[in-house]
Formats: C-alpha cells, structure tokens, sequence
C-alpha cells in the first residue's frame, strides 16, 4: 500500500500531524479468522440497510477492499448514531458518550487491547490492514460533536468545516483503503466529501427542521429572503427554489471538482467511487423532478436508475477519454 507525502494540501483542523501513527498498526495474524468474518458480516449488514446507493457501489470493488469500506462505513454510522439515536440524553451525557468513543477508536490501534464491540474487529483489521491512519476519524468524532451545540451555521465556511469533519474525513480513509498514485488524490477526496454531504444536507432539509436544525447557511437564506420560520414550517415558495437551486450549482461544481481525482486512485478502484460520486449527484436531480419538496418528500435513487447510472459510468469509464487531472 502506497503512503502518501506530506505535501498534500488538505484540510486539517487539529494540530496533530495526519500520518504518525504507522508504527501502531497490529500484526494481522493475531486475528480468529471465525470472529473476524463475522464481524466483517456484521458491517456489510449494516453498510446495507443503512445506505443502499453507497453499499450498492462498493460492490464493484475488489473483495479485501470492499469489506474495508463496509468497516470504515459502520465506523462512521456508528459514531453519527451516537448523537442522532439518542435523543434523550442531555447534551452532557451525549458528550460523554462521544468521549468514550474516543477512548475506543484509541484502543483499536494498541496492538493488545480488543474491541469492546465486535464489530469494531473489522475496523482494527482493516486500520491495519490498510495503513488507516488516525487523524480522520478522530476527525469525525470532531464533527459528530458540532451537532451537540451547534444547529445552525452563518456562513459556508462554518458548514465547509462541518462538511469535512463528518463526510471528507470518510473519503480520507477510504482513500487508504482503495490506494492512490499521488498525494493529491486526497484533495480531492475532500472536494468529493463536502459534494456529498451538502447533497445529504439539502435532501434532509426536511428531516433536520422537524428536530430544529437548519444547515442551510443563515446568511445565504437572508440573500434569498427565505426566513428561518418559513423553513421550520416547511414552505416552499419562490424564494425557497432560488435558495435550493443556488446550493444544488454549489454541489454539482464540487462534484466536477473532485470527480477528475478518481484518475488517481487505483485502477480496480475507479468504477465503484465514479458509481458512488455519480449516484449521489443523482440526488440532486431528484430534489429538482420533485419541485424542490424536501419536505414531504424524500428524494432517492430508484434502483432502475442505480443499474441504469451503472452502464452509463462503466461506458464512460470504458470508452470515453480519461486524462489525469494536472
């Protein structure tokens, strides 16, 4: 597995170094073959029930490193349910809870201390198998702790930074698994994983007022003259289309940004992330076909659609013409 250099410029938000913990990495052989499938299993279970459209891309990815997504997947559905799950906790006993977590994303990388949950076998196998490193998913625990205090966002860069702790931090590690030529590939990985999150932000508008968070960026609704009232009401007027038109341009030019890094990652790798980037795109065409009602309506990609992007991206993959990006 390639490690990349230092010279990548991409968003780090703590002050310890992204790539100084390769020595922690276990010897594989110490793992029972028996627990570790069934671990493995575990988190495909979960990888499937909890994202169709991301578990049906990994399934074009090489067998060792498909079940490394579905560990750094059930990972992160895990730390998110954290928060999400349980709303009857105080803030206080949620920050505990994330604490803790943290005290057990640090034991999976000791060489001696197992897992206190079993799934989370299929997570040390794969940091260790793949050179994972840490900084990423103590990132996203980072960002998981930003829903504890914080349900609105002024700016976008305030929801960039939320955007990259939760989802960039996500591409980061997958990135390892799947394998890349040059350091830059993990800038683009970030482009991609603020794309997707904003697309899940703008899918859930919804979902997240019923619970009194709003993401969209504050200043961006009073340029549009759509109120924070109108939003938890759930309206959608002429002024709510013009909001969500403008950060559906924002997500497609993320996703034009970060789609050409794909040319860096390893070959047996290109064809799931390029189904996974196209599919969520997809979302956002689906917000349009439904006029914009992301209140009563859940936007998602039918499956004739999923197998109809598939042959679209594989033709394109496999025909058209494919540069590396400068």
């Amino acid at each position: 597995m390639r490690e990349p250099k230092t010279d990548s410029k991409y968003m780090t938000t703590t002050s310890e170094p992204p790539y100084t913990d390769t020595e922690l990495f276990i010897n594989l052989d110490c793992f029972d073959d028996e627990a570790l499938e069934a671990a493995y299993e575990a988190c495909r279970q979960i990888t499937k029930v909890g994202s169709k459209g991301f578990y049906f891309s990994t399934l074009f990815l090489p067998y060792e490193k498909r079940r490394a997504i579905w560990a750094v997947y059930t990972f992160c559905r895990y730390t998110d349910d954290l928060v999400d799950k349980a709303p009857n906790m105080t803030e206080r006993q949620l920050s505990e809870e994330l604490d803790n977590w943290e005290s057990e994303l640090h034991k999976t990388y000791e060489k001696t201390t197992p897992p206190s949950l079993s799934h989370m076998l299929a997570w040390k196998h794969a940091t260790s198998t793949f050179k994972i490193p840490k900084h990423p998913p103590l990132e996203l625990i980072e960002g998981v702790r930003m829903d504890l205090g914080k349900n609105r966002y002024d700016n976008f860069d305030e929801l960039r930074l939320y955007c990259y702790r939760v989802a960039s931090t996500v591409g980061l590690m997958a990135s390892h698994v799947i394998g890349f030529s040059q350091p830059c590939a993990l800038d683009y990985a970030v482009e991609l994983g603020v794309a997707m999150q904003l697309t899940n932000i703008l899918r859930d508008v919804g979902e997240d007022a019923r619970s009194g968070r709003i993401y969209i960026p504050l200043d961006e609704m009073a340029q549009f003259g759509y109120t924070e009232e109108e939003l938890l009401r759930g309206e959608v007027n002429e002024r709510f289309v013009r909001l969500m038109q403008f950060q559906i341009d924002r997500a497609r030019q993320l996703y034009q940004q970060a789609v050409p890094g794909i040319e860096y990652l390893d070959k047996d790798s290109r064809l799931s992330i390029s189904v996974a980037a196209h599919l969520y795109s997809r979302i956002l065409s689906v917000i349009e076909r439904n006029d914009y009602d992301v209140f009563n309506r859940r936007a998602f990609v039918p499956f004739r659609e999923k197998l109809s992007a598939l042959a679209k991206v594989w033709y394109k993959r496999k025909f058209g013409a494919k540069t590396t990006p400068n």
